[in-house]
């Protein structure tokens, strides 16, 4: 099977969580907008292409098929790319961490955009900085915590016991958050050792290595969710 994902050329965004599971699973794939530019997806998303319309990017193509929204986009590729444990009860409680993962994701957004998603950060910085000590705080050890203790009650190694998705999406929100935060989560990994250890377990895994190394990679910046801005991150 060939996969045609479609997702902005140039940032680092939601996107790459599928691209993780794409590369893991040394899946065939095209990035359409990279190879055709960001264009090309405007057919999909007038709704005049085949398949259910998709609201935004990411979305995949897998035959005639079209799945759009990471956690179903991951849900869908799972099975086929060898992600997820075969019993449906499991593949629910994969896709119950993913969605999780996706509400963080959300917020994190939402720190550097707290008003509009269509202000400019410039326009917005005092009240991103309330948000973001907000987030510091309360928020991350909130969420950390509980992806801590799912780990710690499955064997430690992995929250569903064996390597899947929901490991390759933990080691790209560690990333992004080490990023957009080095100094809090400098604070935070102390607390959080089985995590630490999933994200350098992740990174080593030798598809994930090639892939970081390599220039399909793009790296972090202020144009994708995930962006550092000093003046919003802290030790506490």
């Amino acid at each position: 099977m060939h996969y045609e994902l479609y997702y902005w050329s140039g940032i680092q965004g939601r996107g790459e969580f599928i691209r993780l599971a794409l590369e893991d699973a040394g899946a065939a794939y095209t990035d359409m907008a990279r190879v055709h530019g960001d264009a090309v997806m405007q057919p999909f998303l007038q709704g005049k292409e085949d398949g259910l319309r998709p609201f935004a990017p990411p979305f995949l193509k897998s035959g005639r098929q079209v799945v759009a929204q990471v956690g179903a986009i991951l849900d869908y590729l799972a099975p086929e790319l060898g992600l997820v444990p075969e019993a449906a009860s499991r593949r629910q409680q994969a896709l119950q961490l993913q969605l999780t993962i996706a509400d963080l994701v959300a917020e994190v957004h939402d720190t550097h955009h707290p008003i509009s998603a269509s202000t400019y950060y410039e326009d917005q910085k005092h009240e991103a900085k309330a948000r973001a000590e907000a987030m510091r705080a309360e928020r991350l050890p909130k969420f950390l915590g509980y992806f801590e203790g799912v780990l710690k009650d499955n064997g430690e190694r992995h929250p569903l016991r064996e390597h899947s998705y929901v490991d390759l999406s933990l080691f790209q929100l560690l990333s992004g958050l080490e990023y957009m935060f080095p100094r809090r989560m400098q604070a935070l990994w102390p607390t959080v050792p089985l995590l630490r250890a999933l994200k350098d377990r992740v990174e080593r895994r030798p598809n994930i290595a090639a892939y970081l190394a390599s220039d399909r990679r793009l790296a972090f910046n202020t144009n994708g969710i995930f962006r550092h801005y000093p003046e919003l991150d802290g030790d506490r």
